[in-house]
């Protein structure tokens, strides 16, 4: 089941929809093994023990049947997805739990593997933010080298977009300090001192300053 669409922002876009790695169910696993490995017992006894066993084996088959469908149900609503906007978490089947991270407060990612993780492609995910949460752990994260790269490269998009608009921003204040065709009926006054600041803030040369403001003064 995808991430639900109505919880992505309308400016925002999905670029990784993550279900935690089957090593999410370890344990089942390794208790399955044992189950099949009383099975095979049961199948060797005869007599009385074996109907014994049998019905041991029946009962914990069924009990662990209901633990995976239980753990199943928990793993089809973990989600981590990573946004062109934020990193978000969520778990839980009754009671819900969620982390968000935008990208722009994130300081550092670090990623963990063991060897046995390396061969089956799983690992642990440390992802560092500004604020109170400090530092998140995400478990079970499938090839945490690859998100890892993903999370770098969106948050390197979203500083350039964030440059980008910070560039046309003051290109627009520059065009409108400069006098545009538009503004020419401006007060001149006003446009020089609006000239002053930009000057004092570093968007224009000191010499672009003088220049502009020797036009200004000429249309008086």
């Amino acid at each position: 089941m995808a991430y639900p669409k109505k919880l992505i922002n309308p400016n925002e876009e999905v670029v990784l929809d993550l279900r935690p790695h089957w090593w999410f169910f370890y344990k089942h696993i390794f208790s399955g093994l044992v189950l099949i490995g009383l099975l095979v017992l049961t199948m060797v006894l005869s007599g009385t023990p074996k109907k014994i066993l049998a019905w041991v084996v029946l009962i914990l088959a069924i009990v662990w049947a209901i633990w995976l469908l239980i753990k199943f149900i928990s793993w089809s609503r973990t989600y981590f997805v990573v946004t062109s906007k934020r990193v978000i978490y969520r778990t839980g089947v009754l009671s819900r739990h969620g982390v968000e991270i935008p990208m722009d407060r994130i300081t550092n990612l670090n990623f963990h593997q063991r060897i046995f993780e390396r061969v089956i492609g799983a690992g642990t995910l440390d992802v560092q933010s500004a604020g109170e949460e400090g530092t998140t752990m995400f478990e079970n994260v499938r090839h945490p080298d690859g998100v890892q790269q993903e999370i770098y490269s969106q948050m390197e998009g979203n500083t350039q977009s964030g440059s980008a608009g910070q560039a046309s921003a003051i290109g627009k204040a520059v065009a409108e300090a400069m006098g545009s065709q538009s503004s020419a009926g401006q007060d001149v006054a006003t446009q020089i001192e609006r000239l002053a600041e930009l000057r004092d803030k570093g968007h224009i040369t000191a010499a672009e300053y003088e220049a502009k403001k020797a036009e200004l003064l000429a249309k008086m």
